[in-house]
């Protein structure tokens, strides 16, 4: 005796009744199939919309007129603001930060950081900041160049092709590169 082992695509999906039923079985290719269509009531548990309590949301500091004002919320108005770096403090941040700083090496008993050092740091003319930057780091040079991006094709080095037939007594200024 052989026993039903698949699961019944019928049975928990809506059925046509009526002339809509007779209208399907004669429209549809296969009338055995499943509508698709779930039964709400064995689908979802509870059902959506059934339950008695009602949603609060949750009250926030954005919920509380007086911490959030319109000004704050209304975005058409949040325009971009504008920042400035004078060349002073330029040359100041690139001498501070092309400087190697030694970092005391950490000791099992000593748990403090190293004291920050309050220096006044004096104005300095932004060329011979970037002129002494340059000087102290040689980061490139003809031998070590940047990166460059990488390419799956091949870079081209220009070299020269025989030239084409022309009258050797003629001017001739073209030169060919292969």
């Amino acid at each position: 005796m052989a026993t039903k082992k698949a699961a019944e695509s019928t049975l928990y999906h809506v059925h046509p009744t009526g002339f809509w039923k007779k209208f399907r079985d004669v429209v549809v290719v296969n009338p055995e199939i499943s509508t698709g269509v779930p039964i709400a009531s064995i689908n979802r548990y509870p059902q959506p919309g059934s339950r008695p309590e009602r949603y609060s949301s949750p009250a926030t500091k954005a919920s509380d007129p007086a911490q959030n004002p319109y000004w704050k919320r209304d975005i058409r108005r949040v325009f971009p603001q504008l920042s400035m770096v004078t060349q002073s403090e330029l040359s100041q941040l690139l001498l501070e930060h092309s400087r190697v700083k030694a970092i005391p090496a950490p000791s099992e008993g000593d748990k403090s950081f190293p004291p920050v050092e309050a220096t006044k740091h004096e104005s300095v003319d932004l060329v011979t900041a970037i002129e002494e930057v340059a000087s102290t780091n040689k980061l490139f040079s003809t031998t070590k160049l940047p990166p460059r991006i990488p390419s799956s094709f091949k870079r081209w080095t220009p070299e020269l092709a025989p030239d084409a037939p022309h009258d050797p007594n003629a001017y001739f200024p073209m030169i060919l590169y292969k």
